[in-house]
């Protein structure tokens, strides 16, 4: 084969991998597609900006996360304090183990255009978000999301993704803050019991609902 020939084949072949390389919303969208519920671990940090300087990283967090489509969730921070964030789909309860005390909430409306919809809502998104491409970043596909709802407190949201499961999400709020998460061991559609996402609230423990 001649020197133009391999080359040829060469460029063929790259040609091919790129094309066959799916885009970050058609990544997201069979993630979505495909995934009634998820585990995995997440690592947390805050990216605060200060008066135009570079922004400087505060506040890492580490834990555990476990979802079932629709609005059921349990985010367990471990690191540097732990704290649950737990949704049945009807109502979030919030434990800080160190005040042992437990809020509550109703999900409502609220989960429908918040950061926890991207991964934890229904599968309609494109009711909350418009969704774009973000291009390619770190060796991920980006996609981009913006919330419709004018009251959010986040201007956007971007989720990083490979091998058709979401990396990275960057959370931008409208105080010029954003929250870096990069998510681990994802394992899709666990074996999960009715009562997963039962909150017990633990013995002695003040409860306070809003």
């Amino acid at each position: 084969m001649t020197r133009y020939k391999v080359m040829a084949a060469l460029t063929a072949g790259l040609l091919l991998v790129g094309g066959a390389q799916a885009s970050a919303l058609e990544q997201f969208k069979s993630f979505v597609a495909s995934t009634k519920a998820a585990k995995g671990e997440f690592t947390q940090r805050q990216v605060k900006a200060t008066n135009g300087d570079t922004p400087k990283a505060a506040n890492n967090s580490s834990g555990t996360f476990v979802f079932a489509r629709p609005g059921k969730f349990i985010w367990t921070y471990t690191k540097p304090y732990e704290q649950v964030l737990q949704a049945d789909g009807d109502q979030l309860f919030i434990f800080d183990k160190d005040l042992n005390q437990v809020t509550t909430k109703k999900l409502g409306d609220a989960l429908g255009s918040s950061p926890a919809a991207i991964l934890f809502g229904s599968n309609d998104l494109e009711k909350n978000f418009t969704l774009s491409e973000g291009g390619t970043r770190d060796g991920l596909e980006w996609l981009k999301a913006v919330p419709k709802a004018k009251d959010t407190s986040f201007e956007q949201i971007a989720i990083g993704l490979k091998d058709g499961l979401p990396a990275a999400m960057e959370l931008k709020d409208s105080f010029g803050q954003t929250s870096v998460l990069k998510f681990s061991k994802i394992e899709k559609n666990p074996a999960l019991s009715a009562t997963s996402f039962k909150f017990v609230v633990p013995k002695g423990a003040d409860v306070f609902n809003n």
